[in-house]
Formats: structure tokens, C-alpha cells, sequence
């Protein structure tokens, strides 16, 4: 069991954005992230956002060149989920209230810091700490089936629940996992291959992942998660970083962020989906 290096989480706030639906378009949380990455790259504190949103398809940028991406694209909607193409790394990954999204903000140490692998444990020793109710180990590694694979595939039993990007800028870094916290594994695995069996059509199999049904599932089936498996898991996240927080920091940390207004954020958004979105990037 790795534990977590408390330094790196003495001075972190807490951005608790779990019942902020208020908008809808599924880039809103990147473009807010991307936002309060520049502000920690500016030296504000460092930030542990949470997150969720509803319905919404999220594709990678590999995933948006496949020869038929606008046929997925086409029935990932019609299956009522909202599409958009991430900046972060990955492939394909469905969002739903299920499902917890962490972004760890936080600076680089320099401008050679490129620790990538040091970065993703810090969100895997995360994730570990919130789970030491459960007996079961938690193991990192990439799972053969499952939906947006990688090397820091986290798993329980053999089955995925959780995968980690990340997104760099200049000064700071987000690590972003994507947490199936309740509901069916499987049908969110269903749903992703549906997409790529439309999608992927003639391409190499190496442009795309092959997911198959029993290769995820959620905490609250692999695990004992209470009677709301979404709020215990969030509030053991949040209980292993304020562990941890050095408290007469807190508040002078907490009146140096400036959380951006929603003007600000759907700006952002505009410039993410011009970026990454537009005609010449499927």
C-alpha cells in the first residue's frame, strides 16, 4: 500500500462541484479545469476538483479520427448522451451521475518537470486511501476489454472502475480520473463498444480499444459502498486530503481562489471545441 506524501496535499483545497448541474455542456468541467490550471500555474493553491455531469460521451482526440467517428458520434446521441472531445489523454470514456470525476490541480515543480508516472500515483494512492474500508486490493495495471485503457487502469478483482489522464500546461498539471462509482460496468461497457463498432469500421486494430462487456464494473459491485455509494466515496476522498491539509493554511489558501465566473468558463468552452471539436481534427 503506498501512502500519500503529505506534502503534496498540505496546501490543497477542496473544490466539491458534485451537485453543480447547472450547465449542461459536457465541456464545461474541462474548460473550467483548464481555467484554474492557469491560475495555479500562476502560484494559486493547488486544487483537488470533483465533479460530475450527466449523459455525456466523452472522446479522445485518436477516437475523433477513426474513419466512421460521425457515425459513433451519430448513435452515441441518439442513445441520449451529449458529445464532446476532450483535451486530456485517453480514449472514449461515458460520463453519467455515477460516475466521479477527480481533477488533481497542481504546479510543476519546474519547467523540466515531467514526472508523469509520479503524477499518476499520486492520484492512485488517492483513490486507494478513500477505499481502505474495503478489504479488496486495489491493483494498477491496464485491463485487456476494457474502455479507455492504460498502463494506471485501476481495478478490483480484475475488473476496472476507474482510469487516469492527465493534461499539462506550462506551469501546472491536472491529473483527471474518471471513477465508475455506481450502476452497471457493463453497460457502460456496451454502450463504448457500440460506439466503436460504428466508429472503427476498416481501421487497424491498434487506432482503437476492443472492449468487451465484463472487463468494468462499478465500486458499488465490487464493493461494499453503503446505501449512497456516490456520497461515501466522495467523502472519503475528501476526508483523506483535509487529513492531511496543514488547517491554518487553509484559509488564507481558500481567499487566493478565484473560481471562475460562467461567462469565463463557456468562453473556455467555445475555445476547446474550435480547438479540438472542429472538422479538421475528425
Amino acid at each position: 500500500m503506498h501512502d500519500i506524501d503529505n506534502s503534496e496535499f498540505e496546501h490543497m483545497l477542496i473544490l466539491d462541484r458534485m451537485n453543480d448541474l447547472s450547465d449542461n455542456d459536457p465541456l464545461y468541467p474541462f474548460a473550467m479545469d483548464e481555467l484554474l490550471c492557469k491560475q495555479v500555474g500562476k502560484g494559486g493553491p493547488a486544487l483537488c476538483h470533483l465533479w460530475r455531469h450527466p449523459q455525456s460521451f466523452i472522446m479522445g482526440l485518436r477516437d475523433s479520427r477513426l474513419p466512421y467517428a460521425d457515425k459513433g458520434r451519430e448513435w452515441i446521441t441518439s442513445q441520449g448522451y451529449q458529445v464532446a472531445i476532450r483535451n486530456s489523454g485517453g480514449a472514449a470514456v461515458p460520463l453519467d451521475l455515477g460516475v466521479v470525476n477527480i481533477s488533481l490541480i497542481m504546479p510543476k515543480h519546474g519547467l523540466a518537470d515531467t514526472h508523469f508516472h509520479r503524477d499518476f500515483e499520486k492520484m492512485y494512492s488517492l483513490i486507494q486511501q478513500a477505499l481502505l474500508h474495503s478489504s479488496s486490493r486495489v491493483d494498477k495495471g491496464e485491463i485487456i476489454g476494457a474502455y479507455c485503457p492504460g498502463d494506471y487502469d485501476l481495478s478490483i478483482h480484475g475488473r476496472k472502475f476507474c482510469g487516469i489522464a492527465q493534461r499539462r500546461q506550462a506551469h501546472a498539471y491536472i491529473v483527471q480520473a474518471f471513477v465508475i462509482v455506481n450502476g452497471s460496468g457493463q453497460e457502460r461497457a456496451h454502450l463504448v463498444k457500440g460506439f466503436y463498432e460504428r466508429a472503427a469500421v476498416h481501421a487497424d486494430a491498434s487506432q482503437y480499444p476492443l472492449v468487451t462487456d465484463d472487463s468494468t464494473a462499478s465500486l458499488a459491485e465490487l464493493i461494499d459502498m453503503g446505501v449512497d455509494p456516490t456520497a461515501t466515496f466522495v467523502e472519503a476522498v475528501k476526508h483523506v486530503i483535509s487529513d492531511r491539509q496543514m488547517l491554518h493554511n487553509i484559509s488564507t489558501r481558500a481567499n487566493s481562489l478565484n473560481i471562475p465566473q460562467q461567462e469565463e468558463v463557456m468562453k473556455m468552452v467555445s475555445t476547446l471545441r474550435e480547438r479540438y471539436d472542429s472538422p479538421s481534427h475528425e
